[in-house]
């Protein structure tokens, strides 16, 4: 066999080796300013659900209403619990413990103390249970208070209550808990804590082993890694300055997510390009006429894929709830930033070479980095400016060592020069430049035969089994989950939420809101107690009811009262959630006036609207995917087609949520909370899983284009299929992979996200995108290009090759 004409080694070469150093060098600079923003990036989340809720929904009107009644400033409970023991003889220390608790100093806060971030004027009063088991003290937490961070980029609401939870704790003879909002919250938020180092930890650990499995090589697996670290890291810093500026709301689950998706998706660019580059290597005997062909083949299914998968993601911001709209552009930034770098940074790390053992260097210095921040003193942030260093040290080399290549003459210890220029990163398996394609055999080619064999029974059989898993999509109760069954675990607070549904109504301490006119008030508060749910209401007075003492008056601002209802279930239950509608047309009866809010209601709003929510951005989504796709494609019925298998899929894959979450994990975690999902949870897991299982349709689809021009569909098709199998399996493999670690978190909605969009993800890779759209693609042949010219042009007859699983696949025009 003939080989390739070699290319010279002209002006253009070193200019585009030149050109390589350039973008480099810019990337690592940027990189080096980006990483100190990046490991602030928690400091900027906003996990309360209060703020989640658009302006004018009910509970957030009445929140600032309540407010008045406060003087002006939110009210954030958090109940400490006394109960077990001998809590008769325990009265000293309560006593005393209701006494100091103010003055007790909360840490890295510069010696504020707990009274500091109280509701001012707001007493500490102990109220007895009426079994005699159980003492309850309301600490009112001023939310204004909380808004800037402590000393280290502590969360205010944390350290005030680990401070109060260490006190209680040392009370001997009883059993203390921190619950309410306010302790539930803190568990939450020290969840979110480990987002920045055990996630991302986690995450790259992950991706570096399927990686390294992939390429089978000791070098290669760093260069896609560090682009994808660079990826996030800017994507990191974009979007901490946007949440700074209050442009977008960020909060621990779209953090979660922003890792994940920004690591899952530049891996996935990053093998696409890749496994192109290697193919070309194949056909071109330097490193840059490989790459340029490489980037050429791949930079339109990236940009497709990127701008799909950011494009759906921005129709986020038609949401009512201010989390989804946020996540949207939180999530597009990062995929944008993937596809950015991927398609910058990654192929001029590919064509420079000596470019790998630098970045072992690199990657050493991050991990003894990080390792020193998880066991000693050291803060995470601090590790950064050493990655920044580290980055400038791999430019210096990287540069140095591409500069003495050009050299016409190296000198003799510049031993690196005699490497086979790029190549040699794919060690021990280098690609050399002899005209054979690797990809023609194989399984795929395999699976590719078997297709083209028998593609209607492929097609068939595929549709029954998604149909089959689709039906458990209906039998998904997406309700909502109770706060205190959002954790996988169970922290203090929702030990402390149990213990008080004992021997108090489960909604003590944290009422729903009742605002009405001064006139209306008794009329108001009778009808309120009438409704199904409610254990107690209670106006508002100037200050605490005290046992034996006489009432102090109503507290009435701007004509209007506030009443307090209790509800006999826990405050943040589907069930308390049911009475709210029901409370607000009992009180609307009596005057039209009337609002309720509060934190029970707060819930119920969000469930509305994320309902709301779902309803109508599904649709816009598949709408502007639709578009997309018939823009890419050239064609009407491809992208219909490719549509209608990713929504097949996604209710597959919901239907086999419902069964691993309700037969499987809710008994595997002991944790009820599996047996709901949250309102949000089919919106995320479409939006993700359209957005991204697109992509590998997207992969496959224009490269079978690019082969049907020169085989004709048929076998345009298998081809398209063979030589994109292993790189799309892999791509997969990691998306999936990457959203899993998402289950190191103890939350059940990030639990449920992640499993559903790996295995989405896994069935888009494996059935699919591997069988059932190339053979659906095959049965229908010609016409799946319709209204383009490819629809109507004479096809070659092809001869289909003959099942040899050890031989090349192989096309007779």
């Amino acid at each position: 066999m003939a080989r390739p004409k070699r290319s010279r080694k002209t002006a253009r070469a070193r200019g585009a080796l030149w050109g390589a150093l350039a973008v480099i060098i810019v990337w690592f600079g940027l990189s080096s300013l980006t990483g100190e923003a990046f490991g602030q990036l928690s400091t900027v989340q906003e996990n309360d659900a209060a703020a989640f809720l658009p302006a004018s929904a009910e509970s957030t009107r009445v929140n600032d209403i309540e407010a008045k009644f406060s003087d002006g400033s939110d009210t954030l409970p958090a109940l400490v619990l006394f109960s077990g023991g001998n809590l008769q003889a325990a009265l000293p220390q309560i006593e005393e413990f209701v006494a100091g608790a103010g003055a007790l100093e909360v840490p890295d806060s510069g010696g504020r103390t707990v009274s500091d971030f109280l509701i001012e004027g707001a007493p500490l009063v102990p109220f007895p249970s009426e079994d005699g088991q159980a003492i309850l003290i309301n600490v009112p937490i001023s939310s204004d208070s909380l808004i800037e961070p402590l000393e280290g980029n502590e969360q205010a609401l944390l350290a005030i209550v680990e401070v109060i939870r260490e006190n209680a704790k040392e009370l001997e003879g009883i059993n203390a808990y921190v619950t309410g909002p306010g302790g539930i919250l803190a568990d939450l938020f020290g969840v979110f804590g480990e987002i920045d180092t055990t996630l991302l930890a986690v995450t790259l650990t992950v991706v570096a082993i399927i990686l390294v499995f992939v390429y089978r090589s000791p070098t290669l697996w760093l260069i896609p890694l560090f682009s994808a670290l660079i990826a996030l890291t800017t994507a990191g810093a974009i979007v901490y300055y946007l949440a700074k500026a209050d442009l977008v709301t960020l909060n621990g689950q779209s953090q979660g997510i922003l890792f994940v998706l920004v690591i899952g998706a530049a891996t996935d660019y990053a093998l696409l390009m890749i496994s192109r580059y290697r193919e070309e290597l194949h056909h071109f005997s330097e490193p840059w006429g490989a790459m340029k062909a490489a980037w050429r083949g791949t930079v339109e299914p990236i940009l497709a894929s990127g701008s799909t998968a950011s494009l759906g993601l921005l129709v986020l911001l038609a949401s009512e709830l201010n989390s989804n709209k946020s996540t949207g552009p939180v999530a597009a930034v990062g995929i944008a930033s993937a596809m950015l770098v991927m398609l910058t940074l990654l192929p001029a790390l590919l064509v420079v070479p000596s470019v790998s053992l630098p970045l072992l260097a690199a990657v050493l210095i991050l991990a003894v980095g990080f390792g020193l921040s998880q066991f000693t003193d050291l803060e995470l942030s601090s590790v950064f400016p050493v990655a920044g260093a580290a980055a400038g040290l791999v430019a210096i080399v990287v540069v140095f060592g591409g500069v003495v290549r050009l050299i016409k003459k190296p000198p003799t210890w510049a031993w690196w020069v005699k490497i086979p220029a790029a190549r040699w990163v794919f060690w021990p398996k280098v690609p050399a430049f002899d005209d054979v394609d690797p990809k023609l055999m194989g399984i795929w080619a395999t699976v590719a035969r078997a297709v083209g064999t028998r593609p209607r029974w492929a097609w068939v059989l595929s549709t029954l089994v998604l149909v089959g898993a689709g039906v458990f999509a209906f039998q998904l109760n997406n309700d909502g989950i109770d706060q205190t069954e959002a954790l996988i675990s169970r922290p203090d607070s929702v030990i402390g939420q149990e213990e008080l549904a004992k021997h108090f109504p489960a909604g003590a301490g944290s009422p729903t809101i009742i605002i009405a006119p001064e006139g209306s008030a008794e009329q108001v508060r009778e009808v309120a107690l009438s409704v199904d749910g409610v254990d107690d209401v209670q106006l508002r007075r100037v200050a605490p009811v005290i046992p034996g003492q006489p009432e102090p008056p109503v507290r009435v601002v701007d004509g209007l009262v506030l009443l307090e209802a209790t509800t006999s279930g826990a405050a943040d239950s589907v069930e308390s959630r049911a009475a709210i509608p029901l409370l607000r047309d009992a009180v609307r009866g009596v005057t039209p006036e009337a609002l309720v809010g509060g934190f029970t209601a707060v819930g119920y709003d969000t469930q509305q609207a994320s309902t709301r929510d779902r309803n109508l951005i599904i649709p816009v989504v598949l709408l502007v995917i639709l578009v997309i796709l018939i823009l890419l494609l050239r064609s009407i019925v491809a992208p219909v087609l490719l549509l209608a298998t990713v929504v097949l899929s996604f209710l597959a894959t919901l239907g086999v949520s419902y069964l691993v979450f309700n037969y499987l994990f809710a008994e595997w975690f002991d944790a009820p909370g599996f047996l709901k999902a949250d309102a949000s949870f089919p919106l995320f897991a479409f939006v993700f899983l359209v957005a991204l299982g697109i992509d590998y349709n997207i992969f496959l689809m224009t490269r079978v284009r690019e082969e049907t021009l020169k085989l004709g569909t048929r076998p345009g098709i298998l081809k398209g299929l063979t030589v994109t199998g292993g790189v799309i399996t892999s791509a997969g493999i990691v998306l999936a992979a990457t959203f899993a670690v998402l289950g190191v978190l103890p939350l059940v909605f990030l639990a449920q996200i992640g499993f559903a969009v790996s295995f989405g993800v896994l069935l888009d890779t494996f059935l699919v995108r591997s069988i059932l759209v190339p053979a659906l693609s095959y049965d229908i042949g010609q016409k799946i290009w319709w209204p383009s010219k490819l629809a109507f042009v004479k096809q070659p007859k092809v001869k289909r090759a003959p099942y040899e699983p050890k031989k090349a696949l192989t096309f007779k025009r």
